[in-house]
């Protein structure tokens, strides 16, 4: 039986935000039941203040093990990201057609960059996300739009929009001060980070002091 399978590219470690975003891809109105989601992020070189690929690696091996969710694949990439915006977004695409995919998750200014002059963003928001899906038929994918959650103390992870409309309370932690708690030995919420990811990255902190 032919199945529909949705592709997520990410090149940071997993985190639970993640987690719910492309276990949620496969609700997706132009998804067919029964999909599954291959997890696919690139484990290649990356800049030197950046997290290396193998610790990368190492985060989606310890939840791979941990969940055991029948619904997701996990596979990796050796890529290293070039940042080039609305057409790396489309190359990425094309690799997960090979890799057998019928559906890619397109993320918000998906390999995005900030300006060398301006320091702003290169690239439009949802520049990616409409390249992507102008092409879409032509390659004889699906996209399938990054939805932008938040988690709130109230009700979860929820669309950004949902928690605005509904006047929630949105928790917010961004990457540098995770990056910070995590050399400073602080506790990380549960609803940021897994306790085994987080294990995994204290472990690379440790040996790279």
């Amino acid at each position: 039986m032919f199945i529909d399978v949705v592709g997520f590219q990410c090149r940071n470690p997993i985190h639970c935000a993640h987690y719910q975003l492309f276990t949620r891809a496969l609700q997706a109105a132009n998804v067919r039941p029964g999909a599954t989601c291959l997890v696919h992020p690139t484990c290649g070189p990356t800049q030197d203040d950046d997290i290396p690929g193998i610790v990368r690696y190492l985060t989606y091996e310890v939840l791979k093990a941990e969940v055991g969710n029948s619904s997701i694949q996990w596979a990796y990439l050796p890529y290293a990201m070039h940042m080039a915006g609305p057409r790396e977004a489309l190359q990425h695409m094309i690799i997960r057609k090979n890799y057998g995919c019928t559906h890619f998750i397109i993320g918000r200014d998906m390999a995005g960059c900030k300006s060398c002059i301006s320091g702003k963003d290169f690239y439009g928001v949802y520049d990616a996300q409409e390249f992507a899906k102008k092409h879409a038929e032509e390659l004889g994918m699906q996209t399938v739009p990054s939805l932008d959650l938040v988690y709130t103390e109230e009700e979860g992870y929820i669309t950004a929009s949902e928690a605005a409309e509904r006047h929630l309370t949105p928790l917010k932690l961004s990457g540098t001060k995770f990056r910070q708690m995590l050399r400073n030995g602080e506790e990380i919420p549960e609803w940021f980070a897994f306790k085994s990811v987080v294990t995994v990255l204290r472990e690379h902190v440790s040996s790279s002091k």
